[in-house]
């Protein structure tokens, strides 16, 4: 057998779903020197334990098992992987058939080995490069833009701002709170909008250094610095004819914030070291979850940077404000747990739901997304998902906890939180934050200091209850 290695990133994973005990062992060995990493089942049973465990690139799956008979498993996993069918009677109509259900290949035992290696080498192959052309063409993203899920009055009112604004070329600035899906809606703008064809680079404004954005952003030239042996075209070229999408401008220092608004103002932009300019043919899309007004009415923010970019505003709405999309974007998330694991999707119960509604979602479809997640697992082999499945199933949905008026403003007196019924540990650090943040006037930094935490980490906890800090570093006054 051809033991060279394929042309893939990792090492490939294989499930062979055999339940001839001989021929499998011999399988398995065969593959394993070939440079595979092979899981072995004996019937349907194990074979859906697996796929639950590791997500193999292909399936060896024999047409007949001890508790399964014809093409029910290729029908369940032929869409989340490719699958290669063994069969010991072999014939045309059950080819035919096999193929039509999503089958890679198709196999008559007794199997020659040197063959079922090339077919799951070209099998293999041929799905990453498929994957890769999808991804690098944006074919789906660009002719049908992402999926947004939800048809309440807020989804459908989101919807209407994105064609009305996805056919013009003015810059775009999408608020809204952590986890609403904000990248989601520009993609949806590129995707509707004239440069559909084009690429849609984001940039993270959050991890973008002050000290290396001209180099990411503009490119440079060779020589433009110590290290820079070859010239690198920037971001702004990678966009060309396309969409810059920035994600959290929000973030974004003082210093980058003035060099983006030369390139929205004049459209031009220099690389590191070159003498001439270029044009930015590029539209900008902006992303934050900061009240960028203001900030900018407070000196945090560059005035004349927001109105260039709120020339057309999308608010995304929090999921509290569209609990009715819930059962939806939940019945999505384990349709697509259940694809990415080869088995049947799970439903939700109606407690489960009214759970789930009940709730108010301060991460937003994250959140639900990894609550949903979590539930899938937690149900294990059970077809539908109870709300002891549910992390929120200990308690009932409560309203938001109130923190006393009497609040001391001195760091010598106590803090006094009041809270109905008995709260998670996620509600208290929440109102506990909530109150830091209050008393220190949104400054992030002090907040960090009475938590004991560095800034950074301050800023994590803050994202992740999707709560906001009004100042970067700088200490406000007493």
């Amino acid at each position: 057998m051809n033991t060279s290695p394929i042309l893939t990133s990792h090492r490939p994973s294989l499930l062979v779903v055999e339940d001839d005990a001989v021929l499998n062992q011999l399988l398995v060995r065969q593959l394993q020197k070939a440079g595979y990493d092979v899981v072995s089942a004996l019937n349907w049973a194990e074979a859906r334990t697996a796929l639950q465990r590791v997500a193999p690139d292909l399936v060896l799956l024999d047409v007949n098992l001890p508790d399964s008979k014809g093409f029910g498993p290729l029908s369940e996993i032929a869409a989340a992987r490719p699958v290669v069918m063994l069969t010991a009677f072999g014939g045309v109509n059950q080819a035919v058939q096999a193929m039509q259900l999503g089958a890679a290949d198709y196999l008559v035992k007794p199997v020659n080995l040197d063959e079922l290696e090339l077919v799951i080498r070209r099998t293999i192959e041929q799905n990453q490069l498929q994957s890769q052309k999808e991804w690098l063409s944006g074919s789906h993203r660009a002719r049908h833009g992402p999926v947004m899920i939800g048809d309440s009055a807020p989804m459908q009112n989101l919807r209407k701002l994105i064609a009305e604004v996805a056919r013009t070329d003015v810059s775009v600035l999408i608020q809204g709170e952590s986890g609403t899906g904000k990248e989601l809606v520009a993609q949806a703008v590129h995707a509707n909008s004239p440069r559909r064809d084009e690429a849609f680079v984001p940039i993270d404004c959050c991890t973008l250094q002050e000290n290396l954005f001209e180099s990411e952003l503009f490119g440079h030239e060779r020589g433009a610095f110590t290290g820079a042996d070859k010239r690198k075209p920037g971001l702004i070229e990678a966009a060309v004819r396309g969409t810059l999408f920035l994600d959290e401008l929000g973030e974004a220092g003082t210093a980058v914030q003035a060099k983006l608004l030369r390139v929205i103002e004049t459209g031009r932009f220099r690389r590191l070291g070159a003498t001439n300019d270029l044009r930015a043919d590029v539209r900008i899309v902006a992303a934050t979850n900061r009240d960028l007004l203001a900030r900018a009415n407070e000196g945090h923010f560059r005035a004349d940077l927001y109105y260039r970019l709120s020339t057309f505003v999308i608010d995304v709405p929090p999921l509290r404000e569209r609990t009715e999309d819930i059962p939806a974007l939940a019945n999505s998330f384990l349709a697509r747990r259940g694809q990415s694991q080869g088995t049947r999707p799970k439903t939700l119960s109606l407690q489960a739901i009214e759970r789930l509604q009940s709730y108010q979602w301060p991460g937003n479809v994250r959140e639900l997304r990894n609550v949903i997640e979590r539930a899938f697992i937690m149900a294990v082999d059970a077809p539908v998902i109870e709300c002891q499945h549910l992390p929120t199933a200990k308690e009932p949905a409560q309203p938001q906890p109130t923190v006393d008026s009497k609040i001391a403003t001195s760091g010598t007196e106590p803090a006094n939180l009041v809270f109905p019924g008995e709260p998670t540990l996620e509600v208290i650090e929440r109102t506990y934050l909530d109150h830091l943040l209050t008393k220190y006037q949104g400054n992030r930094r002090r907040v960090a200091d009475a938590l004991g935490v560095s800034e950074r980490t301050a800023y994590r906890m803050l994202e992740r209850h999707a709560l906001r800090s009004l100042t970067e570093t700088s200490p406000t006054s007493d």
